[in-house]
C-alpha cells in the first residue's frame, strides 16, 4: 500500500515537473517570439519612414566608419562607448554637436556619462591643435577616438553616431505620447534642424521638440546650458527605458533606430547590453562635464579656429580617468 502511494507521488511529481518545464518553455518561446517580432516590426517601420537621403547616408556611414574604427576592449569588464550626435543631412562630415563617453559597468550596476564641450581645445593627431569637434569633421569617429585617447588616455571600445532623425525616432518610440520635461524658460529659435517654439513650464515633448530643447543655446549659458540639458534628456530617457513600458519597447526601439545610427555595436551586443541594463537597472547616471569650471578659460585663436575653451590637458585627463575608475 505504501509502495503504491509512493509510486503515485512520484508520478504526480513528474507531471508537475513536466508542467513546470512546459510553462518555462512556453514563456521562453513567447519572450523570444515577442522580442523578434518587436525588433523586426521596428526595423520594418523605420525602413518605411526613413527618407531616401537618410538611407543613403546611413549606408555610406556604415560602410566607411566601421572599417576605420580601431577601438579595443581594455578587459576591465566595463563597456566604454563614444557617443556622437550630428546633423548628417547638411554635410556628410559635419562637426558634432554632441560628444559623450558613456560607460556601463554591469558588475557594479553603474552608468557614467562624460560630456565633452565641443569647443574644447585639443591636439588632433596628425592635424595640429583645434576644437575637438573638428576631429569628426576631419576623420570621423576613429579620429575622434584617437584624439580622446591621446589627450585624455581613455580607451573606447565602441562608437555610436546618431543623427537628428535618429534622435526623434528614439524618443517617439520610447514615449509615443511625449517625454515629460520641465522647460526652464521660453525657447524660440531656428537652425538647420528646424524651428522650435517652447513655452516655459512642465510639459510633454515629442522627439522633434525634445531635440530642440536639448540643442538650445541662445541664452547666457550657451554651450554649457546645452550640455546640461543633453545630460538631463539622457537621464529622462534612461528612466523611461527601465520602466515597464520601456522594457517592452526595447526590441522595437533597437529595430527602429538602425537606419539612423552608425555603430560598431552589433545587434547581438546591443540586445545583450540592453538585457543587462534592464535586468540590473542603474539607479542614477553619474555625470561629468569637461573641461570643468575650475580648469577652463576662453581664448581666441587665429582664424579659422576662433574662440576656444582652453584647459590644462593633464588635469583634464586625470579628472576623466578618476571619474571612470
Amino acid at each position: 500500500m505504501a509502495s503504491s502511494r509512493a509510486v503515485r507521488r512520484r508520478r504526480k511529481s513528474k507531471r508537475k515537473l513536466k508542467l513546470f518545464v512546459a510553462l518555462i518553455l512556453i514563456l521562453t518561446l513567447t519572450v523570444v517570439g515577442y522580442t523578434a517580432f518587436e525588433y523586426l516590426s521596428g526595423k520594418h517601420n523605420a525602413e518605411g519612414m526613413a527618407s531616401a537621403d537618410a538611407k543613403a547616408t546611413s549606408s555610406e556611414m556604415n560602410s566607411e566608419y566601421k572599417e576605420d574604427w580601431k577601438g579595443t576592449d581594455n578587459g576591465d569588464g566595463k563597456t566604454n562607448v563614444l557617443m556622437l550626435g550630428s546633423d548628417q543631412r547638411g554635410s556628410e562630415k559635419s562637426r558634432t554637436d554632441t560628444i559623450m563617453i558613456a560607460q556601463y559597468d554591469p558588475g557594479a550596476q553603474s552608468a557614467k556619462l562624460v560630456s565633452i564641450m565641443r569647443d574644447t581645445y585639443v591636439k588632433i593627431p596628425g592635424h595640429g591643435y583645434n576644437k575637438i569637434n573638428a576631429a569628426f569633421a576631419i576623420g570621423g569617429p576613429e579620429l575622434m577616438r584617437k584624439t580622446i585617447k591621446e589627450n585624455f588616455g581613455v580607451e573606447l571600445e565602441y562608437y555610436s553616431l546618431v543623427d537628428f532623425d535618429g534622435f526623434t525616432q528614439i524618443v517617439d518610440t520610447i514615449a509615443p505620447e511625449g517625454l515629460r520635461i520641465d522647460v526652464e524658460k521660453d525657447m524660440n529659435f531656428e537652425d538647420s534642424a528646424g524651428k522650435i517654439d517652447l513655452e516655459k513650464g512642465e510639459q510633454k515633448l515629442d522627439g522633434k521638440e525634445l531635440l530642440g530643447y536639448a540643442r538650445f543655446r541662445k541664452d547666457a549659458e550657451g554651450d554649457y546650458g546645452r550640455v546640461r540639458r543633453q545630460q538631463q534628456v539622457i537621464t529622462r530617457l534612461k528612466e523611461e527605458i527601465i520602466s515597464l513600458n520601456g522594457v517592452l519597447k526595447t526590441p522595437r526601439l533597437i529595430g527602429t533606430i538602425q537606419p539612423y545610427v552608425d555603430t560598431n555595436l552589433g545587434t547581438g551586443k546591443t540586445l545583450s547590453l540592453a538585457k543587462d541594463f534592464l535586468l540590473n537597472p542603474v539607479e542614477d547616471i553619474e555625470k561629468l562635464r569637461i573641461p570643468t569650471d575650475d580648469n577652463t578659460w576662453n581664448e581666441r585663436k587665429e582664424y579659422p579656429i576662433g574662440l576656444v575653451l582652453n584647459h590644462d590637458t593633464e588635469e583634464t585627463a586625470r579628472t576623466i580617468q578618476e571619474f571612470l575608475e
